[in-house]
């Protein structure tokens, strides 16, 4: 594609070079740059891509997207020159791959839980309705059969529209992607269009990366700030802060909720392990998924398919069949019955979220016994609150590893200990190795106690100062049940 063609609509403060030339790659790697490539200088967390520019004119690049122009300019170069170079990028990728999403019906998933679940929830749903979908998530990317690692929770901009573009080109009528609060401050989905946006809830993470609460809420709102009027905007009326993500929008403004009048509203009946009985929309249905934040996941993902267009009876019926993304509440059971549960809940709100239904499920005499760590390199302030909430709702507790990442262990630990009331000092313990950690829980349980491995869910791997080891909980507490 020629240069000029993909700078339309990009608001630019200046440019030099030749901009004549064709494009046929989008880089922000600079190792990956090469002759036809426009490398987009980008300014990270971690880096600064404006230090990579001579790298990438030395492989050969053809075009430099930047903030700030280099002291020499290359001849032969075409430089751009914008306010925000990641912003500029994502209208740039969008024109490339010539705007998959306003071909596509995809709909965004944002807040702190629950993602991960209604995104999968609505990519089986639809895929049962007989589409071709594609799907975006912490898990993994999907193209129908198809299934594509996935390395962040939302794709970088460029990857995002190759995606959409693929997805597009096999087929695909609807797809379902997380949208991270990172994602939408580096602008990763700048230049995507959404035929829908929903709001799960919003609690504490990620206060490493944002600093502060109402932050991390801002960032959450301006993805429904920025849907088109042809859009709709779902939110969860149950969180408080539902309403604030609604009051700027232009998009058609609906909700749902178990506890008051929204536009989509269900009520609980009955719960066990194995599964909800709900009334949605005044028509009783039988869900394979259990817990009360389930509750809200399923009516989120049966508001949407019914804002889609899709028939509510339809709908249900196909919705009853569907089973729990992995590693969420995923139920494991010992031949001495031992209920085993591994799920991704990895902040205080999720954590309470998984005890509280347990606690409400659990048969006769049954103990409660958690196992739970926090990651490292990542919000702090969490770690002693998690360990308190840990204590509250369970009748023992095993503090461990989750992914320690670049921190010492120990330190991680130390910080969890810190939120342990002294009440629970006797009912709590220290095992830094995961793999033990389980076994120990394991061989603390007693027919009908629960075990709840908590916060890496369907992660397959540990990391440790930059290594990821396979590690698999629910590999783990299989080969416990066994011995």
């Amino acid at each position: 594609m020629q240069l000029t063609d993909l700078l339309y609509k990009v608001p630019l403060q200046s440019t030099s070079g030749p901009m004549s030339g064709e494009i046929t790659n989008l880089t922000m790697d600079s190792r990956k740059a090469g002759s036809g490539s426009l490398f987009a200088a980008i300014r990270g967390t971690q880096t600064d891509g404006h230090q990579f520019i001579t790298k990438a004119i030395e492989q050969g690049t053809s075009a430099i997207l930047c903030e700030a122009l280099p002291e020499t300019l290359a001849e032969g170069i075409a430089y751009i020159v914008v306010k925000d170079s990641a912003y500029a990028l994502g209208l740039i990728a969008a024109n490339f791959y010539q705007h998959p999403s306003k071909k596509i019906k995809l709909v965004g998933v944002t807040g702190t839980n629950g993602k991960t679940s209604t995104v999968t929830l609505l990519f089986r749903l639809f895929r049962k309705l007989g589409y071709r979908v594609g799907l975006l998530s912490t898990v993994q990317n999907q193209i129908d059969d198809e299934v594509i690692p996935a390395t962040h929770t939302t794709p970088d901009v460029i990857t995002l529209n190759e995606l959409l573009q693929k997805m597009l080109n096999r087929g695909c009528t609807h797809v379902f992607m997380e949208v991270s609060s990172h994602a939408l401050v580096q602008h990763r989905i700048a230049g995507v269009q959404f035929r829908g946006g929903i709001f799960t809830n919003i609690t504490h993470d990620h206060l490493d990366f944002h600093q502060t609460f109402d932050n991390y809420i801002r960032a959450k709102k301006s993805f429904f700030d920025h849907l088109p009027a042809s859009a709709f905007a779902l939110v969860n009326l149950d969180d408080k802060r539902g309403l604030v993500m609604l009051q700027n929008t232009v998009a058609r403004k609906e909700s749902f909720s178990l506890q008051t009048l929204g536009t989509f509203k269900g009520k609980i009946i009955s719960e066990g392990l194995f599964g909800l009985h709900m009334e949605m929309d005044g028509r009783e249905v039988w869900f394979k998924l259990t817990g009360r934040f389930n509750a809200y996941n399923l009516l989120g993902v049966y508001g949407a398919a019914v804002l889609l267009g899709e028939n509510p009876e339809d709908v249900l019926t196909e919705l009853s069949s569907v089973s729990s993304p992995p590693g969420r509440f995923e139920t494991v059971i010992s031949d001495s019955q031992i209920v085993g549960i591994v799920d991704y809940a990895h902040t205080p709100d999720a954590l309470q979220n998984v005890l509280e239904t347990i606690n409400g499920l659990r048969q006769g005499d049954g103990k409660i016994i958690t196992v739970v760590g926090c990651g490292g390199n990542r919000d702090a302030a969490k770690r002693p609150i998690m360990a308190e909430i840990a204590c509250k709702f369970s009748d023992r507790v095993i503090l461990t590893s989750d992914n320690p990442r670049d921190e010492d262990p120990m330190a991680i630990l130390e910080q969890m200990q810190a939120g342990i009331p002294p009440i629970d000092y006797k009912k709590t313990q220290t095992i830094a190795d995961r793999y033990e950690a389980i076994f120990k829980a394991v061989s603390l349980a007693q027919p009908n106690d629960v075990v709840l491995i908590a916060g890496k869910g369907h992660e397959t791997y540990q990391e440790i100062k930059g290594v990821k080891h396979d590690f698999d909980d629910r590999t783990v507490l299989r080969e416990a049940f066994k011995q």
